[in-house]
């Protein structure tokens, strides 16, 4: 059984907390299973993409919008089908309060839990609008994840940004004709996070990245394989060395 706990602090500075204590898993879907990580503060579900002895997986969320959100063109579930054959495991999170920060950052460390308890130890997150402080703070809260991509992300909730690197590599991806969130709010994180980072602005492309979703796809891919194996190599290598001491 998966048990963990979870605690993160909402606007008003009070601890939120979420004990993960079950789960349930459901018959497979093509390629992927549905599971619900049962929690002291609701069922959290999910859609897992496995990958026998994976030492690395990715996290996807969604905005505000809830559900099984996904921009560019169907970008979550075509990298989450593509990554298996990068011996990379994924994970969809759906949120169970799409409008607040912290219970949604505590999704996204219920689910990180749940790819600890699977052997996964390096992992990337990736959210889009809200979710890429989603995301962000989830990067912060938890040292397994070693990169995160946000896509249309808005800046609030973003400031821990600040204090990722250099644990954790960024990729933010932004278009420049986004009328929901101005390109202003990625420049802004960009500007708060330290190397390893990466800004990346489309002409034309709007909040969900559709006209751009090609380019958005080829991008996000190099990225995450790119950087987790970059983070597997070095734990390799320092762990070689405690071995040699």
């Amino acid at each position: 059984m998966l048990h963990t706990k979870n605690n993160v602090k909402d606007d008003e500075d009070d601890p939120f907390e979420m004990v993960v204590s079950g789960l349930e898993v459901g018959a497979i879907q093509e390629d992927y299973y549905p599971i619900a990580l049962v929690t002291s503060r609701g069922k959290v579900e999910c859609r897992y993409y496995p990958v026998d002895g994976a030492k690395c997986g990715a996290i996807y969320v969604g905005g505000v919008g809830g559900g099984w959100d996904t921009p560019a063109k169907g970008l979550y579930p075509q990298l989450c089908q593509e990554l298996t054959g990068e011996a990379i495991a994924s994970l969809r999170v759906r949120f169970r309060h799409p409008t607040i920060l912290a219970e949604s950052v505590l999704d996204v460390l219920a689910g990180i839990s749940y790819l600890e308890s699977e052997g996964i130890d390096t992992v990337a997150l990736i959210g889009h609008s809200f979710g890429g402080a989603v995301v962000i703070q989830a990067a912060f809260l938890s040292q397994a994840v070693r990169s995160i991509v946000t896509l249309a992300s808005q800046s609030y909730g973003a400031a821990p940004a600040s204090q990722l690197a250099p644990r954790c590599s960024i990729l933010l991806i932004h278009g420049k004709r986004d009328k929901v969130l101005s390109p202003s709010c990625s420049q802004y994180i960009y500007s708060l996070s330290r190397e390893p980072k990466h800004l990346i602005l489309y002409d034309g492309a709007d909040h969900g990245l559709d006209e751009v979703a090609e380019e958005v796809h080829q991008e996000v891919r190099q990225w995450i394989v790119e950087k987790l194996k970059e983070s597997l190599e070095i734990k390799a290598s320092s762990d070689g060395a405690k071995n040699n001491v």
